[in-house]
């Protein structure tokens, strides 16, 4: 405990001391170590001084035998300066220890408390060490440096040499870890649970540690409620038996309400994904929740590859160099940054600080950011449509003449500048208060299943656009179509139509506003005609006195104002007619708001009736096989909650927490509560 690891120790001023080390396991097993007078107190290039009761030993370090994940084990070479004896000393996984014990040991013992330990969700090391003849440690220390120093397998190469030392080892010990749950895991998860989202814990730790950490975070429901299915066996021909009994099982009772997870090993996992991805690629996707225990950062980075390749969206989170691979290729990852290190948090799409920082960053801003991208990708089409089709429509009024209602100043100012700014306040917007997101989860049901930007959303814009430019186009050639009008003022007048309808889009689309989208909406109107004025002072321009004779003419203003009514009049009758006689969840959880009421406790038997409808619509055990449904942007559409449409592929997310997503800190343990 003392010694085999890369611990570095620190002595204050005041003779105290501390340790800084890369990995919380070995922090935790030095200070343990320190507390039963088993002292490291310091470690100069590579000699090594501990403090047993008041009595200083030194060792020099020889070799080093790096932890990997294949291995699952780290042994260092060590030469005792008291005796000059040469000793071998190793620590890690249970299966990665005992099984090189020398023969004729008695492992019952440890193999015991192995699992007593595992059962209370604790994290084991075993122990072991053997004595080195001085002529067999300088042969093998040869093949270590050769291996070491090769440009190709190098890894394979030195696993192979390590193999050739790492046996015959006598039992020392079990240790044990507490690696406790950082402050509300339990009740992010059963919160992120309820907005349909499928979990997935993918650790390195024992079979039985995996569960018993499963059960105290909400990850799995104990019996009744709950059954585990297990995935076991060492050969082929016993996963395959395993892989179909739990097909058939999960097949069998995907219609009761019992929640069902699968279990499956490092060893196993390996023989299905080379033999078996296909059934148990249908197996993961009935199941709305697994544990995968004893797993490399490789099998970790292939699940997440293997459901991506059944079309779900996946979400990788993790706080250690283990988990790099997994977040990198996950759509998208999350690094927690913490005492393990940084590798995770600079390798990840976000980084956070604490595991339950997780649900307000998918629920309020994952939930906010599809939403304002939702519209702002659309309506960014819908204002250059409508421009264009108010093009063809003066091109078959003018028999095809090639020429065109807008100069080419103003549309490149229609794009750049007029229309730009206001619609750039959705960023601001805010549907719902974070506080209603936070506690209706249900309703990320509809960012899943891509009710507001799909096929049906699109088309409602694209109507839309061309119901405006007929409006604008109509109402502008019929209200001067009798008078001996200038080209420049019939197009100023066009123009001025779509700016207004424009405006009046942004606002009716916005949910909340704030006092810069009051100035940036209403200032950019205002700075279109302030802009337009000026250009109409200057003489050589074709523009000049457009502005201020449009301003003295009465039909201007009336035609402005029969734009607004014929264009607006119908979509705010839809918008009310939905919202006051067939509103959906969002709509509902909008008027309490507004209203000042409880929304929690005012609002939940319609959250309920309306999103099982929704729910019985999708798979049982895999709420990820989302549908896309109508938008709530869209007045012209329906919105009923049950509306589905099967064009658009799955968006919700699979979530893969590591076992790291667990942090530890006292002598026998490590704690992160107060980081």
């Amino acid at each position: 405990m003392t010694i085999c690891n890369t611990v570095t120790p620190i002595k204050s001023t005041g003779g105290a001391m501390t340790y800084k080390a890369l990995s919380q396991d070995e922090y935790a097993l030095v200070n343990a170590a320190s507390q039963l007078h088993m002292v490291l107190t310091s470690k100069s290039g590579n000699i090594l001084k501990v403090n047993f009761r008041g009595a200083d030993l030194q060792y020099e370090i020889l070799d080093i035998l790096e932890f990997t994940s294949d291995r699952k084990r780290m042994s260092v070479v060590v030469k005792d300066c008291q005796n000059e004896k040469i000793i071998l000393l190793s620590k890690g996984a249970d299966e990665a220890i005992l099984p090189h014990a020398s023969a004729g040991q008695q492992l019952r013992p440890f193999i015991d408390a192995v699992e007593q330990y595992a059962l209370l969700g604790l994290r084991t090391f075993c122990f072991g060490w053997r004595e080195l003849d001085e002529c067999e440690y300088v042969e093998w220390a040869r093949m270590f440096k050769e291996a070491n120093s090769t440009l190709t397998d190098r890894e394979w190469k030195l696993a192979e040499v390590c193999q050739k030392l790492e046996h015959h080892l006598e039992i020392l010990g079990v240790a044990a870890i507490e690696d406790r749950l950082q402050d509300g895991v339990p009740e992010t998860i059963e919160t992120l649970r309820k907005s349909g989202i499928n979990f997935w814990m993918l650790t390195g730790d024992k079979q039985n540690t995996a569960i018993q950490i499963a059960l105290s975070c909400n990850f799995i429901s104990s019996e009744p409620r709950g059954q585990l299915l297990f995935l076991n066996g060492r050969t082929e021909d016993e996963v395959f038996r395993s892989l179909e009994m739990a097909l058939r099982t999960m097949k069998i009772t995907s219609s009761e309400p019992k929640e069902l997870a699968f279990v499956v090993d490092g060893v196993a996992l390996e023989i299905i994904l080379k033999h078996h991805r296909g059934s148990f690629t249908e197996l993961a996707t009935l199941s709305r929740t697994a544990i995968c225990c004893r797993v490399t950062p490789s099998q970790k980075a292939q699940l997440v590859e293997l459901l991506k390749s059944c079309d779900f969206r996946t979400l990788a989170i993790g706080d250690g160099g283990n988990d790099v691979r997994m977040i990198q290729q996950a759509d998208i990852g999350v690094g927690i940054s913490g005492r393990e290190g940084l590798q995770a948090a600079r390798a990840a799409d976000y980084s956070i600080g604490k595991f339950r920082f997780l649900k307000r960053l998918i629920l309020v801003h994952g939930r906010y950011s599809y939403n304002r991208t939702a519209f702002l990708s659309q309506y960014s089409f819908y204002k250059s449509l409508l421009l264009c089709f108010i093009q063809i429509l003066f091109s078959l009024f003018s028999g095809v003449s090639g020429s065109s209602l807008f100069n080419s100043v103003s549309l490149m100012a229609y794009n750049v500048f007029y229309t730009s700014i206001p619609v750039l306040t959705c960023f601001l917007d805010k549907d719902l208060s974070e506080k209603t997101v936070m506690q209706n989860p249900q309703i990320l049901v509809y960012c899943q299943a891509g009710r507001l930007l799909n096929p049906s959303t699109f088309a409602g814009w694209f109507g839309r656009s061309a119901y405006h430019a007929l409006v604008v186009f109509l109402v502008t050639m019929h209200a001067y179509s009798g008078e001996k009008s200038e080209m420049e003022e019939v197009s100023m007048v066009a123009l001025s139509g779509c700016i207004w309808l424009q405006v009046l889009v942004v606002t009716l689309e916005m949910n909340s506003f704030t006092i810069l989208q009051h100035l940036a909406i209403w200032g950019n109107f205002l700075a279109f005609y302030l802009i337009n004025s000026l250009v109409s002072t200057i003489p050589r321009l074709g523009m000049y006195t457009i502005m201020f004779r449009l301003f003295r003419q009465p039909s201007y203003w009336i035609t402005m104002i029969l734009i607004f009514a014929i264009g607006m009049g119908p979509v705010l009758a839809i918008k009310y007619f939905r919202y006051t006689y067939k509103p959906n969840i969002i709509n509902i959880l909008q008027q309490h708001e507004r209203s000042g009421g409880p929304i929690y406790a005012m609002v939940i038997g319609n959250l309920e009736s309306q999103i099982k409808p929704v729910d019985s619509d999708l798979p049982s055990l895999s709420i990820t096989q989302a549908k896309s449904r109508n938008p709530v942007h869209e007045p012209l559409l329906s919105d009923s909650p049950t509306a589905t449409r099967r064009s658009v592929g799955p968006s919700a997310f699979d979530y893969f927490p590591a076992t790291q997503s667990r942090f530890s800190s006292s002598s026998y343990s490590r704690n992160l509560k107060n980081n």
